[in-house]
């Protein structure tokens, strides 16, 4: 027997477990749906179905193919949360509530259903009060196209990456997920018959669940299509291939608004689909955070619960979450998480760092909830007297250089070039000094404030130095949500920093203390000498 059909009998042999669990009233119902097609309906129907039943049906068709769901008839009795009786639809396996599509009553239909696998449950239950006529539901397994309403998921042409049917026309419409938001489409592969006006193979995208919705576009040829972002909860894909001369076809990701998020603020928190409750399974979600040039990004999480490591390997090769320096997964791996963990907050090389979630097809978590902030490029320098901070305008661009300033207001930075600086003796602008680790240090707090009208914002660093070796370093203690953190964070040292660096000449000619220091070494010794001369002359 192939793999395909051992992979076939151990999903039905599996799914076939899960039935055993279903407590049974009495009723003969529910069961293994193997067959290509096939309809299904509630006990009785179209009669009343009966009062304390609980049915599961398990419709398990070819690997590699999905089941298209739809229902001719719907009657339930109506509860505002579905609480007495209710149908459910599972994306695989009954009973894991990451699979769970939806749950339904009264007399409105669930909408098609198309699985994300060869594998999809409906779960009927009714109460031991009011009964009603029940529903019918028909399947079949897919040859392309359907209804989608995950927050996120592939679709391919028919065969693909093989070379797909002639005469093949295909609908997918995205929508209906718990988000409601724009949705976005990112093709990873293409390659169709090319045409003058794509007239022969194309792939149309329709801003909506209708053709009758504005067209984003129509393609064909090699050239993969652009990066599409619907502008309503709904959009429909249409691929049609002619009577000849095909090509590999396409791939394609969509993800939902709450699934995909691009985060240009300073600072910010997202979380998981659905957190605290658990995320959906079969999802590929990304946060992109894009920051100023010259910034860095520094995320810290707040709270992470995804499924284990794998008992067998010990990595994270089921639900994971992954950081990326840059804007693409082509970027530097920062981390890879699973579990519940504790972690320590991750930094980005660069002003873009990009978060993706991978979940499988089982045993879903409460998810993660993250806090990120913009770390503002700094040059921190100190002498045994002073302390010299430079910040690029180009950073800060929006800011005037009275909303930066050390200690307190009037100590605001000057612009010098393409910079703010900020030049102040330890005496001034709130220094003081501690005694940390037997050491004894000069601090400071330097204040950006980003505030827009009523909404305070501020963001306060650390200053430290200490003058006996003239190190500096720099600190974040208020920024992303310092109600949440449970410590300040150490951002960056700054002999650590790529960017623009003070120019060593002018801190070397403001260093006053080592000249005076110098001075008054040679002025004494001069006196010594002449001290000693005039003993020996006496």
């Amino acid at each position: 027997m192939g793999s395909t059909g051992v992979g076939y009998l151990a999903a039905v042999a599996v799914l076939c477990g899960a039935l055993g669990d279903v407590p049974s009233r009495g009723i003969k119902c529910g069961g293994v749906l193997s067959a290509p097609s096939g309809n299904f309906s509630s006990p009785n129907f179209p009669g009343l179905y009966p009062y304390e039943t609980e049915c599961t049906w398990l419709i398990v068709v070819a690997e590699g193919s999905s089941v298209l769901l739809s229902f001719s008839h719907f009657e339930l009795e109506y509860h505002d949360a579905c609480a007495y009786d209710y149908l459910q639809v599972y994306n695989g396996a009954a009973r894991d509530r990451g699979n769970l599509l939806g749950t339904f009553c009264g007399h409105s239909p669930p909408p098609p259903f198309s699985s994300a696998w060869h594998v999809m449950a409906v779960v009927f239950r009714s109460d031991r009060h009011v009964a009603k006529h029940g529903f019918a539901a028909a399947y079949w397994k897919d040859a392309c196209g359907g209804q989608l309403t995950g927050l996120s998921g592939e679709i391919t042409s028919p065969r693909y990456p093989e070379s797909y049917p002639n005469d093949a026309e295909c609908r997918w419409n995205i929508g209906g997920a718990s988000g409601g938001g724009p949705l976005t489409l990112v093709f990873a592969d293409f390659q169709m018959e090319g045409g003058q006006g794509c007239s022969f193979d194309y792939v149309a995208l329709f801003d909506g669940p209708t053709v009758t919705a504005p067209r984003l576009g129509r393609y064909c040829g090699s050239t993969r299509p652009p990066r599409t972002v619907s502008s309503t909860p709904h959009l429909l894909i249409i691929f049609k291939s002619d009577f000849n001369i095909g090509g590999r076809g396409f791939k394609a990701h969509f993800y939902s608004g709450e699934c995909q998020e691009v985060f240009t603020a300073i600072k910010g928190n997202f979380s998981s689909p659905q957190y605290p409750s658990f995320y959906p399974n079969n999802l590929k979600c990304q946060w992109s955070i894009h920051m100023p040039t010259g910034y860095r990004v520094k995320v810290f999480f707040l709270d992470m619960e995804l499924e284990g490591r794998s008992s067998l390997t010990g990595g994270c090769d089921y639900d994971h979450l992954s950081a990326f320096d840059g804007g693409t997964e082509n970027g530097s791996l920062l981390g890879r998480w699973c579990g519940r963990e504790s972690l320590a907050p991750v930094i980005s090389r660069s002003n873009q760092l990009l978060l993706i979630l991978h979940t499988d097809r089982n045993t879903a978590k409460r998810g993660f909830s993250i806090a990120y902030v913009g770390v503002v490029p700094m040059n921190i320098s100190c002498t045994r007297t002073d302390f010299h901070i430079q910040i690029p305008v180009q950073s800060l661009a929006q800011l005037e250089r009275n909303r930066i300033y050390l200690g307190t207001p009037s100590c605001a930075a000057r612009v010098v070039g393409r910079n703010f600086k900020i030049h102040t003796r330890f005496d001034t602008c709130g220094t003081e000094s501690q005694r940390r680790n037997n050491t004894s240090v000069i601090v400071s707090t330097l204040y950006i404030d980003f505030s827009v009208g009523d909404q305070e914002d501020i963001h306060q660093y650390e200053v430290q130095c200490e003058p006996k070796r003239k190190e500096a370093s720099v600190t974040l203690i208020a920024g992303p949500d310092p109600s949440r953190l449970s410590q300040a964070e150490n951002l960056v040292d700054a002999q650590q920093w790529e960017g623009e660096a003070m120019d060593a000449h002018e801190i070397k000619s403001q260093d006053t203390s080592d000249i005076i220091f110098i001075s008054i070494c040679i002025l004494a010794g001069l006196l010594m000498v002449i001290a000693v001369v005039g003993l020996v002359l006496l």
